[in-house]
């Protein structure tokens, strides 16, 4: 365990929905938060809290400069642990953009974890991805299923499995392949929100939620409070796990949820009903995903601690204060 007082952090992509989560923790545990976004997709209004605090330094700049790390290094002095959670996130997108696709996600990756180690980083944590298993239908998904064989199904996921496996080649580095996140701050209005945010905007409207296919696909849903945790204990910044070995470590729940269930929960939470709408399956969707967790867990006595109920509660009432 690092002593935590005034420990130099840089968050790459804090403006985004886990990395201004994931910021407001580093500095509420003090530590000092250098924040990295050149606000494609972040916000400014994630990271409003910390604009007062004296722990907190924001950087409107591309993961893509040269010398980045060096030259953070250089205006803040000490800077032990880098959290890389910038990047191009959109399957779309990265469909028709795949050279900056790979160069952002993949080749920044890079260049970022070999500047942190010639720095002195003491860890370096990416933020992986489920979508670097493809189309994989053996569940739960265990880490070692995703190879050079694994068939992407998008340079989205092809540049986070190959970013995934050069951090973990490092002695500094962890990669957390992250399944479905949900929370506060995600954006419901974004062509590449997750499920959750969606039907929480609908239920706020009260209008019918829309399932795309028979709502028996399953996802394994995880609470943004716990991903954040999950970030702190790859550092060793977490007072109650070990620090995990460099390597690859799924973070889920390791339990699967329907759509069609995920939908009556946050109903029955918004208190409202209305007929479920039900569209064609969209092609290219996966039916099921699940985290084997297992490793995790053993490495670092990590484990999510959220239950889906709780979770959904609290972004709904988010949802309602904000008025998204």
């Amino acid at each position: 365990m690092t002593n935590l007082h005034g420990a130099g952090c840089v968050v790459t992509g804090v403006a985004g929905f886990v990395g201004s989560h994931l910021a407001e923790r580093l500095v509420n545990i003090g530590c000092r938060v250098v924040g990295v976004d050149d606000f494609s997709s972040g916000r400014e209004e994630n990271i409003r809290s910390l604009k007062d605090s004296d722990r907190f330094a924001l950087h409107s700049l591309s993961v893509r400069e040269n010398g980045l790390i060096e030259r953070l290094c250089d205006l803040h002095g000490n800077l032990q642990f880098c959290f890389h959670l910038a990047a191009i996130v959109s399957v779309p997108y990265s469909m028709s953009h795949p050279d900056e696709t790979m160069d952002i996600n993949f080749r920044a990756t890079g260049a970022l974890i070999r500047d942190a180690h010639r720095m002195g980083f003491k860890r370096f944590v990416f933020a992986g991805s489920a979508a670097e298993y493809g189309n994989d239908r053996r569940l739960p998904l265990r880490e070692d299923y995703a190879d050079g064989q694994t068939v992407h199904l998008s340079p989205y996921g092809r540049a986070k499995y190959l970013a995934s496996t050069e951090t973990a080649a490092s002695p500094l580095g962890v990669a957390l392949r992250f399944f479905n996140i949900y929370g506060p701050r995600q954006d419901p209005g974004s062509p590449y929100s997750g499920v959750i945010s969606r039907f929480v905007d609908m239920a706020i409207e009260r209008k019918p939620l829309t399932i795309f296919g028979d709502g028996l696909q399953t996802r394994d849903f995880i609470y943004v409070s716990d991903v954040v945790e999950a970030y702190l204990a790859a550092a060793g910044l977490s007072m109650s796990t070990r620090i995990p070995p460099a390597g690859i470590y799924n973070v889920g729940t390791g339990q699967a949820v329907t759509i069609r269930q995920l939908a009556d929960t946050i109903m029955n939470l918004a208190q409202y009903s209305e007929p479920v709408r039900f569209l064609p399956e969209r092609p290219g969707d996966i039916r099921h995903s699940l985290a084997d967790v297992h490793a995790f867990e053993t490495a670092a006595g990590w484990r999510a601690q959220v239950p889906l109920s709780s979770g959904l509660r609290q972004t709904l009432l988010w949802a309602k204060e904000s008025g998204t």
